[in-house]
C-alpha cells in the first residue's frame, strides 16, 4: 500500500498573487513532466504524464463563491 500525501496550499492573497501562483503551475506543466512544491522545507517532485483529466467548477451563492481546478490522472 502507498503512503498519501496530501500538501495544502491555503492562504489568503490578492488577486494578482493567485493568478501568478497558477500561471506558474500552468508554465511548468507546459514545459515539463512534473511539478515541484515544497512541504515543510523539503522538495516534492510530482510527475505528470501527457495526459491529464482537468476539471473547472464554479460554485455561486450565498457569501461565498468558489472556482475549484482540479487535474487528476
Amino acid at each position: 500500500m502507498s503512503e498519501l500525501l496530501e500538501i495544502d496550499e491555503t492562504g489568503r492573497m490578492s488577486r494578482e498573487e493567485a493568478a501568478a501562483k497558477l500561471r506558474a503551475l500552468a508554465d511548468a506543466l507546459a514545459r515539463h513532466n512534473s511539478v515541484e512544491m515544497v512541504k515543510n522545507g523539503h522538495r516534492i517532485t510530482v510527475e505528470v504524464p501527457d495526459e491529464v483529466q482537468l476539471k473547472v467548477e464554479v460554485e455561486i451563492g450565498g457569501d461565498e463563491n468558489e472556482l475549484e481546478i482540479e487535474l487528476t490522472w
